[in-house]
């Protein structure tokens, strides 16, 4: 019979101590991750600081020196709104007009946002309003590396790094992503969800798709991708397995939950929909009054603003209708798709869609694509012009244009 090996726990005092498993040499240490994880972050770190910096430079070159600050500027409209959610929490109910009829209020906004600029200041000490400022610069750089990782993966780092150029410089109302508004947290979780559901990553897809629904309704467009990259999955693998399922149930809980709550506090479960459409005219109306504003503008041309807006949304429209012929990845091709419908199907304010637009990254690809398949200089210099135009855009919209963006 074959003795047992003595345990060194229990053996006695002569006995020889255990040798302990030397370090793996080839695991990275914790510096060496750091350094592979500035390395991945750089590109995206150095298109939100240039195209910050030419952002708050045009915006502060167009702005009136008897006019609202800069700070004040990056506040305005929404910006202001969910600054106040954040600080006082939202009403307890409708709220009404001198006369008795119903108006919106600030129940019509998501609260992850505020939760994130409460977070800001409770951790800084800043003040509300720069908090909701820091909040939305924050969720655009993590936005930014969502997206460069993702489209590196599916298009390769050059058309990765030229996209996130058009993302954050280019696009005509790029500049809301600096704003105290929502934009840039729902894309960085969007992509972020993308992303996770690309590397299988299911729980961490489905948690991040739920915050996506606590930031802005248009996340079906996101639980729809996380759905069809479960479903890719699924067949592939040609069996149930319960992670990605899990990951879709989770992601379809946000909206509903905020809508429901807001019903609660209210006393009505169609209270969010009410306050909508009595505070901004919305609900969905299958692109009715896009249309009429495409039709009213092309053929009266009402204005720089009306009609440089129509000529940008059907530009924006052909982009998307290309990518549907390029291999794009189904799961991007859903969401950006979605967030295209989502927009121009519903009856809000047309001179809003572009900034509404502005996640939905789909429609750069195929600008990307092709600028990454042109010569450095050409591609350079058409990258500069394009950047140059979406600053000098968005600080017209914010210092000229009168209206909310």
């Amino acid at each position: 019979m074959t003795a047992l090996a003595p345990d060194p726990s229990t053996a006695g005092p002569g006995a020889i101590p255990a040798i302990p498993t030397p370090p793996d040499p080839s695991a990275p240490s914790v510096r060496q991750r750091g350094k592979r994880i500035f390395r991945l972050a750089l590109p995206a770190l150095a298109v939100y600081a240039v195209t910050t910096v030419l952002h708050l430079l045009v915006l502060a070159a167009m702005s009136d020196q008897d006019g609202p600050a800069l700070r004040e500027r990056l506040l305005a409209w929404d910006g202001n709104l969910y600054v106040s959610i954040a600080e006082h929490g939202y009403p307890h109910g409708y709220s009404y007009a001198a006369d008795g009829t119903l108006t919106g209020n600030d129940l019509a906004f998501f609260p992850l946002f505020p939760m994130l600029i409460r977070a800001v200041h409770a951790v800084t000490g800043l003040g509300w309003g720069t908090s909701g400022i820091v909040a939305a610069h924050l969720a655009l750089i993590a936005a930014l590396i969502a997206v460069h990782r993702l489209l590196a993966v599916l298009h390769g780092t050059r058309t990765a790094l030229i996209a996130i150029v058009l993302l954050a410089g280019a696009q005509p109302m790029s500049l809301s992503f600096l704003m105290s508004y929502s934009e840039s947290l729902f894309l960085a979780l969007a992509a972020g969800t993308l992303l996770a559901a690309h590397r299988k990553a299911w729980l961490t897809a489905g948690t991040l798709a739920l915050l996506t629904g606590l930031t802005r309704p248009a996340a079906a467009a996101v639980v729809a991708a996380l759905a069809v990259a479960a479903g890719l999955h699924l067949l592939r693998e040609r069996r149930l397995r319960p992670r990605p399922l899990a990951a879709v149930a989770l992601g379809c809980l946000g909206t509903p939950l905020y809508l429901w709550w807001v019903g609660q506090r209210v006393g009505d479960l169609g209270a969010w929909f009410r306050i909508q459409e009595a505070g901004w005219g919305t609900h969905w109306d299958n692109g009715a009054a896009f249309l009429d504003f495409l039709g009213e503008t092309l053929r009266r041309g009402d204005g720089w603003v009306s009609v440089s807006t129509a000529v940008l949304l059907l530009a924006l429209l052909c982009a998307t209708v290309l990518t549907w012929h390029r291999g794009t990845w189904p799961p991007l091709l859903v969401y950006g798709t979605g967030i295209v419908v989502l927009t121009l199907a519903q009856s809000n304010y047309s001179h809003s869609k572009l900034r509404l637009l502005i996640p939905a990254v789909l429609f750069l690809v195929p600008a990307a694509r092709a600028l990454a398949a042109a010569r450095t200089r050409t591609a350079v210099t058409v990258l500069c012009a394009a950047t140059l135009f979406g600053c000098w855009y968005g600080a017209f919209m914010l210092t000229v244009w009168k209206y909310a963006i």
